[in-house]
């Protein structure tokens, strides 16, 4: 069993930055990937950003590249998704995902979910 926990999300107006944590609990997080996905309202959820066990690659969404980075700190089981330059468009609960498969939106567990904002 994997405990996830979410931080970091808010209201912020367009062109504004918001950090969000995942602190990880109950296996080895070091050996897995993790991930960021989000759902709007009356959508699907959709895929964000990878990254690595080892941190050495991460994979974005065509609509966060460039905006967004996804990182990881293995020694505080954290993940950590800065997210700059924040559009309208970006307004949506932000999930944390552990061991995420790749190319889909299957993960082995999740969080509970981050309310972003983002105000015009």
């Amino acid at each position: 069993q994997v405990q996830l926990v979410e931080s970091g999300g808010g209201l912020v107006q367009a062109g504004g930055s918001l950090r969000l944590s995942c602190a990880a609990s109950g296996r080895t997080f070091n050996i897995y990937a993790m991930g960021w996905f989000r759902q709007a309202p009356g959508k699907e959820r959709e895929f964000v950003a990878r990254i690595t066990w080892r941190g050495g690659s991460t994979l974005y969404a065509d609509s966060v590249k460039g905006r967004f980075t996804i990182s990881r700190d293995n020694a505080k089981n954290t993940a950590y998704l800065q997210m700059n330059s924040l559009k309208p468009e970006d307004t949506a609960v932000y999930y944390c995902a552990f061991n995420p498969t790749y190319g889909t939106t299957r993960a082995d567990y999740w969080g509970q979910g981050t309310q972003v904002t983002v105000s015009s």
